[in-house]
């Protein structure tokens, strides 16, 4: 076997008969390609895979009588595969195979995409780059080289671009810029990006939420004080706004900021000079202010609950920041960055969210945005009892069915029927209902493991129960 690439990405082929010129292709597109046959190949491969890693997994026919696909039951080399942590899988499938329920249902739940048998190089090795690329934001591992500046803001919806477009225009000015926005969507991300795209990148940035800081305390925490200038002064504090110095500072809640602190924070607006408490020196400083808040402050400056003159010289410019439910498929890339982000307070592996999850985020309103989201998924993590965060581990509304019964389905829904009533009848006895049904008891055992029949006990009538044992 030639020598693995170490820096190669990783990729697991488990498959009953390989294609020994997919492999070859995929080897000379870049891949580390490890071949799995069995439980035991599997649990070699993954010890010398390098992370991240993804998996290509056949799930075969069962016309050519190969033992592995959905229906192998426990122990089964998929059923090892779909545990595997370390792995995310793309399923290989043939368009009958994909007719079944039970095949969807496995590549819903436990694969990030399916590509179709025969393999089409291009779709392939597209399809596992996609998955590569999503198995790094999983893992917190970065694949791609890590993003920086306005980059760094998760999004790539149209409102997310057009904030980021405006980042960029406002962050080479030093007019004092406004930003509005909900609650929990974001506001201070956005003026770090505006910070870290301009020339005061290198200066500090100082944030300050105005509503944590009790009245009596602004002025103090703001514009410092000298030694002596109250009780408890024993020594002189440099405020906030100083310690912005050659930088930004950020204003969070500026609308919860007390009407007669107001006044001190317009003059330091005007002539860029503070003035300690306890000092009559005037301290010229070099500060970019940023403001924020999620109130309206044209209807506070209306009600007289925020100074008319303030306003105008915070508000020169201002970016509003989009609610995350405006944003779309944004929030599944928030929501596995953030699996990524949190998955280590968790000692088994997540590996992603049900198809349902997924529907369900998209169909809530978030009206705590962000933060909402995150303490949401960073919950399901905890509280999530199998591999994939599921729409209840979230806490949100199951979402209707995509679609109506197909053909398919109602077959599906027949054929369990069917069993079911065999087995009822023959009291559960496997030789009986294989005879009524023509089917091998092999044959049976698969159909029970497919439709969740396996014990039906407690289906089973009172006088059958009995004639079981």
């Amino acid at each position: 076997m030639p020598k693995r690439n170490r820096d190669a990405p990783s990729l697991v082929y488990a498959s009953a008969a390989h294609d020994p010129s997919l492999c070859e292709r995929l080897r000379e597109a870049g891949w580390s390609v490890g071949l799995v046959g069995s439980a035991h190949e599997l649990e070699r491969a993954l010890r010398h895979a390098t992370a991240p890693s993804v998996g290509l997994l056949e799930l075969g026919d069962e016309q050519s009588g190969a033992q592995f696909g959905p229906q192998s039951g426990p122990g089964s080399i998929v059923e090892h595969c779909l545990n595997a942590p370390q792995v995310h899988w793309i399923a290989a499938v043939t368009t009958n195979q994909l007719r079944r329920a039970a095949t969807r249902e496995l590549i819903g739940c436990y694969c990030l995409d399916y590509v179709f048998l025969p393999y089409a190089f291009d779709v392939v090795e597209s399809a596992l780059r996609r998955a590569l690329r999503l198995a790094s934001l999983v893992r917190g591992v970065p694949y791609a080289p890590p993003l920086s500046g306005d980059q760094a803001m998760i999004g790539r919806s149209e409102p997310m671009l057009a904030m980021q477009r405006e980042i960029q225009k406002v962050a080479y000015t030093q007019a004092p810029l406004f930003i509005a926005g909900e609650s929990g969507s974001g506001k201070e991300l956005t003026a770090r990006a505006v910070h870290d795209a301009s020339s005061r990148a290198n200066g500090p940035f100082i944030a300050i939420n105005c509503c944590a800081i009790p009245p009596t305390l602004v002025q103090s925490e703001l514009f410092g004080h000298e030694r002596g200038a109250f009780t408890d002064a024993e020594r002189r504090k440099i405020g906030h706004i100083e310690a912005a110095n050659g930088g930004t500072l950020f204003l969070d809640e500026i609308g919860d900021l007390p009407l007669e602190c107001q006044a001190t924070l317009l003059r330091f607006a005007q002539d860029g000079t503070i003035q300690r408490l306890g000092s009559d020196v005037s301290i010229p400083l070099d500060v970019r202010i940023i403001s924020a808040t999620h109130v309206d402050l044209e209807a506070a400056v209306s009600g007289q609950s925020f100074r008319f003159d303030l306003y105008h010289r915070l508000c020169v410019l201002r970016i509003d920041v989009p609610p995350l439910r405006t944003r779309g498929a944004d929030i599944h890339l928030l929501a596995f960055h953030l699996l990524g982000l949190y998955a280590g307070e968790r000692k088994s592996r997540i590996h992603g969210f049900t198809p349902s999850a997924l529907r369900a985020m998209l169909l809530h309103d978030w009206p705590g945005n962000v933060r909402e989201l995150a303490n949401r998924v960073r919950r399901a993590i905890v509280m999530a009892d199998g591999a994939y965060i599921r729409t209840v581990d979230l806490g949100l509304v199951e979402p209707p069915a995509r679609r109506a019964l197909t053909l398919a389905d109602a077959r599906d829904e027949a054929e369990r029927n069917c069993l079911l009533s065999a087995l009822l009848a023959h009291g559960n006895r496997s030789n009986d209902v294989a005879e009524e049904l023509d089917i091998s008891r092999i044959t049976l055992y698969r159909l029970r493991m497919r439709h969740g029949l396996q014990d039906i006990a407690g289906l089973m009538p009172p006088d059958l129960s009995e004639r079981r044992k």
